[in-house]
C-alpha cells in the first residue's frame, strides 16, 4: 500500500489573510497539523528547513515535538541542507527525536538549494576545502552522518572517565536503531538519485527537477526513479528501498478551495536555479473526478511508493486539515492508495 503525507515548509509573516504570523503560531500550528493529519488516516508529517529566513529551520525540536504527541503517523524532512550541518551534533540530536518519537523518523537531506543569503553555510562555520564545491562538502558531512549512525564505536575512551564505559571505542549517544535505514536524499537529477542508490538512501524527489531532455517533468521524474532502482538494485543492498515525491494537488470540494485554487490549468515551467536549467512540475486543482484522472496519468506519482502533499501552511491548520482530508477521502481510493 503507498503512503501519502504532507509537507509544509512553514512559512510565517504578518501579511493579511495569514493564519502564522510569527515563528511560535508556524511551530505550534505545525505540531497541530501533523496531530490533525494522523487523526485522519494520513501516513506522514514532513517539514522543510530553511536559513535566514521566515520559515522552518531547526528541525529537530519540531519532529520531536510532533513524535511525542503523536503515536503512528512518521515524522520527516524534505530536506535539510547538509552544508548547513555537524554531522556528529546532527546525529545525536536526529536519535534523540527519533527514540523520542518510537523510530518513526524519516529524514530527507540533501545539498540543499539557493538560500536567502550568499553562502549562507560560512556564517555557521563551514567552508568547503581547497579545489572542492559547496556540493563536495554536503556529500562529505552526509558520509560522516551516515557513519555514525551506523552505531560503531570510533572514539578513543578516556582512561579515566567521570562514568563506566562499555568495552572499546564509544560511539555517539544517544543511538536509535533503524534510523540509518530511513535516511532519504533530495535529489534533482539522475545522477544524484544513482549516487543516492550506492549510499544506501531512499529517494526524495520534489516538484523541480534538472531539465535533462525536454520532456514532461513527470516523465523524467519517472525516468530518475527507474533509474534510481535499478542502480539499488546493482549495489546489492539487502532491503527494499523507498521513493516519494512531491505534489501541489487540490481537491475543489467547497468554495473555499474554488476561491483558493480554481484559478484554471496549471503546467510544468522552466527556469534557471543554481545556474542549473530546471524544470518545474504543474500543480493539480480540480473536482475529485477529474483530479483522480489527472494524477493516474501522471508516471512519477505512478513509479513512487510516498506522496507528499505539499500543503498551504498560513491558511491555518483547519483548513490544511481539510485539504489532507479531501484528498484522502475522495481522491486516494479511486486511485487504488488506500
Amino acid at each position: 500500500m503507498k503512503k501519502i503525507g504532507f509537507l509544509s515548509f512553514g512559512h510565517w509573516s504578518p501579511s493579511p489573510g495569514s493564519q502564522t504570523r510569527s515563528a511560535r503560531d508556524t511551530l505550534l500550528q505545525s505540531i497541530d497539523l501533523a496531530v490533525a493529519a494522523e487523526e485522519l488516516g494520513a501516513d506522514g508529517a514532513y517539514f522543510r528547513v530553511h536559513h535566514f529566513a521566515r520559515q522552518l529551520a531547526s528541525p529537530f525540536p519540531l519532529l520531536a515535538a510532533v513524535g511525542a504527541r503523536t503515536s503512528r503517523i512518521e515524522i520527516g524532512t524534505a530536506v535539510i541542507d547538509m552544508r548547513y550541518e555537524n554531522p556528529l551534533y546532527m546525529a545525536e540530536d536526529a536519535g534523540a527525536a527519533d527514540l523520542i518519537g518510537g523510530g518513526r523518523l524519516q529524514l530527507g537531506i540533501s545539498r540543499g538549494s539557493p538560500e536567502q543569503v550568499i553562502d549562507g553555510w560560512r556564517y555557521f562555520g563551514y567552508a568547503p576545502e581547497e579545489g572542492q564545491s559547496d556540493a563536495d562538502m554536503a556529500r562529505q558531512h552526509t558520509d560522516v552522518f551516515l557513519r555514525v549512525l551506523s552505531g560503531e564505536g570510533f572514539a578513543q575512551p578516556n582512561p579515566r572517565p567521570m562514568f563506566p564505559n562499555p568495552p572499546g571505542l564509544l560511539r555517539l549517544e544517544p543511538h536509535s536503531e533503524g534510523l540509518r535505514e530511513r535516511i532519504w536524499w533530495g535529489s534533482a537529477s539522475d545522477a544524484t538519485a544513482i549516487w543516492a542508490a550506492q549510499q544506501g538512501m531512499n529517494l526524495q524527489s520534489s516538484t523541480l527537477k534538472e531539465d535533462e531532455s525536454g520532456e514532461p517533468f513527470h516523465v523524467q521524474q519517472a525516468r530518475q526513479i527507474r533509474r534510481y532502482r535499478e542502480a539499488w538494485k546493482e549495489a546489492g543492498h539487502a532491503r527494499a528501498p523507498r521513493v516519494s515525491v512531491s505534489r501541489s494537488i487540490f481537491a475543489l470540494i467547497d468554495d473555499r478551495d474554488r476561491a483558493y485554487f480554481g484559478r484554471g490549468k496549471d503546467g510544468d515551467q522552466i527556469g534557471v536555479i543554481d545556474n542549473m536549467r530546471a524544470i518545474f512540475g504543474r500543480s493539480y486543482a480540480a473536482e475529485p473526478d477529474r483530479l483522480v484522472e489527472e494524477l493516474k496519468a501522471d508516471e512519477a506519482i505512478a513509479e513512487a511508493d510516498t506522496l507528499l502533499l505539499t500543503v498551504p501552511n498560513q491558511l491555518g491548520v483547519a483548513y490544511n486539515a481539510h485539504v489532507i482530508e479531501a484528498i484522502l477521502k475522495h481522491v486516494a481510493p479511486a486511485m487504488g492508495w488506500r
